[in-house]
């Protein structure tokens, strides 16, 4: 039993469905805790982002695996076109707040386009913003002060770059971008939590060249330039991406 957990949880790494219907197929229970955590939260709780998410969250919940808040499910399926009918249904709804844990950008307090923004989930990000909400609501602030973000800083650095066309989408719709929090907890409880103080758009872009966050240079480089520009701002050369002289090393 313990290597179909391990097969499941590796799965769960790499998104890989397969390994996930292999587990599955051979016992494991998508509906019981697997190590103590429910196996749909070890799968939202990891640090991989990327198109397979989606049809590994949809393999769970059709074994039989459950996420309480049907509007956040919608969310982290990015099932665009049945998010749109709930909430044209009920516009009141865009302002629901949800909580959850978060591998990078923390998810407390957070509104469903904040959760969009993290995941990379841009079929959801553009019906949420069509459809009114406001893209520069703020998550919680916990007891310290910090935290209290857009959901801009979900995507100026976001895994594999993969926020890059929301970031976009936020910037059309007039995301703010002189926004300053007094801090924020990257990555809180996991072993590379990193507390950063002062912080802008721009300035967590930059932040990406940490070596716990695992982002491209050129990545990085990019973003920090269309922030730039979208702030009406000069932007200067910055010819030496990547940097030569770590690269050396």
């Amino acid at each position: 039993m313990d290597n179909l957990h391990d097969l499941l949880l590796g799965g769960f790494e790499t998104h890989s469905v397969e390994e996930i219907r292999e587990a599955l197929d051979k016992g494991l229970d998508a509906s019981q805790p697997t190590r103590e955590k429910r196996p749909v939260d070890w799968l939202t709780e990891m640090y991989t982002r990327s198109d397979r998410f989606e049809a590994c969250l949809r393999l769970l919940l059709d074994r039989g695996a459950t996420i309480e808040d049907p509007l956040l499910e919608m969310v982290l399926l990015n099932d665009g076109a049945r998010l749109e009918a709930v909430l044209r249904e009920n516009p009141s709804r865009l302002d629901h707040r949800v909580t959850m844990v978060s591998a990078f950008t923390p998810l407390d307090g957070a509104s469903l386009l904040h959760v969009a923004s993290e995941y990379g989930h841009l079929s959801v990000a553009r019906v949420l913003i069509n459809l009114g909400a406001d893209v520069n609501a703020t998550a919680a602030v916990d007891a310290n002060g910090l935290n209290g973000q857009t959901p801009i800083f979900h995507t100026v650095n976001s895994n594999a770059n993969r926020a890059l066309p929301i970031m976009k989408l936020l910037l059309q719709a007039e995301a703010r971008l002189d926004i300053r929090l007094a801090g924020l907890t990257w990555g809180r409880g996991f072993e590379w939590e990193t507390t950063l103080f002062d912080l802008t758009p721009i300035s967590y872009a930059q932040f990406g060249l940490l070596p716990q966050m695992h982002r491209s240079e050129s990545d990085i480089d990019a973003n920090v330039r269309t922030l730039l520009e979208a702030s009406n701002r000069a932007v200067p050369p910055l010819e030496n991406v990547p940097n030569k002289y770590v690269a050396r090393g």
